[in-house]
């Protein structure tokens, strides 16, 4: 064990793990090993952690679900701080749902739903933690969660307590101020309705599920859409999962990783890939994409380095 798992195991008992397997962590069911993984037990601990990490000067990288992160093969050398159940919290205020970020993202729905409050129905199949969600501005349908966010707290990278507006969080179509900003956030509240009735709620969620059943690839290990819709692109030739598929690589495979037959947009594990494969096939897809239509897809997934730093996956050298 390292100087620094030790330091950290003793200020956080119970709360550290060391050479974790990130391939039993990943949604991808991809990557290596990480050195050290740390899961605060509340905001008040994930303070503490935060302004240890920054006193030592010890890098670090913060996960949810790992449903948008795709790992290097050599795994992570960096601190891994884990947001877990310690921030799965959800309660109900009148017209707004208050929910920590690591609340899962089809859970916070229903909660929503069963209150006869409308608005992140679009929301209810996506494999995800709240927290992350709102770093992409995540969602389906082309809607964002950032359209119903009130307000946001998250701890900076010195241990301090941030609170923003909704409107101080820059949301855009996939995009938000967390992704430049080094913060975690700790809790959302949501501004919902207007209200309506449960069973009304419940049916076009279970709509929207028994449509993603059919088009996604649900049982295989994947991060869910690669590319980015371009309204540009969008308007002349349609989303990515229809011009990767008209560009002729519906199923196409490099090593494990395949464009999957069902829903071209998804890149899924047959059982050993790696993120080598899967970062070459990404650069594949888009090379053919641009030779194509001219269009240069952007990628929604983000490819996590050993020291822990992030880059949208179609910048990444394979």
């Amino acid at each position: 064990m390292s100087s620094t798992a030790k330091d950290l195991a003793r200020i956080f008992p119970g709360q550290v793990q060391v050479d974790v397997p990130l391939d039993q962590i990943s949604h991808w069911k991809i990557g290596g090993t990480a050195d050290v993984v740390v899961t605060p037990n509340g905001i008040e601990e994930l303070s503490r952690l935060r302004s240890w990490l920054a006193e030592k000067d010890v890098a670090s990288v913060v996960i949810g679900a790992t449903s948008n992160l795709l790992f290097s093969d050599e795994g992570l050398r960096s601190v891994v701080v884990r947001i877990g159940s310690s921030f799965a919290d959800v309660a109900i205020e009148d017209d707004r749902l208050v929910a920590g970020a690591g609340a899962w993202v089809p859970g916070v729905a229903r909660r929503a739903m069963h209150a006869g409050l409308s608005g992140i129905e679009h929301t209810c199949g996506i494999p995800g933690t709240l927290g992350g969600l709102v770093v992409m501005n995540g969602g389906s349908q082309r809607k964002g969660i950032g359209d119903h966010v009130q307000s946001v707290v998250s701890i900076d990278a010195t241990g301090a307590l941030v609170r923003r507006t909704g409107d101080q969080c820059g949301f855009a179509y996939r995009t938000s101020t967390f992704q430049q900003a080094d913060e975690v956030i700790c809790s959302v509240t949501l501004q919902l309705g207007p209200p309506k009735e449960s069973r009304l709620i419940r049916q076009e969620i279970l709509g929207i599920l028994r449509d993603r059943r059919l088009k996604f690839p649900r049982k295989q290990p994947n991060c869910g859409s690669v590319f980015v819709s371009n309204p540009a692109m969008y308007e002349e030739f349609g989303p990515p999962g229809k011009v990767i598929e008209i560009s002729g690589l519906k199923g196409m495979k490099l090593g494990d990783s395949q464009v999957s037959p069902l829903h071209a947009n998804f890149i899924v594990n047959l059982g050993h890939a790696t993120a080598r494969d899967t970062l070459s096939l990404i650069r594949l897809v888009r090379d053919t994409v641009y030779e194509k239509t001219g269009y240069l897809m952007e990628s929604e997934v983000r490819f996590v380095r050993p020291d822990g730093s992030m880059m949208p996956a179609h910048r990444a050298q394979p």
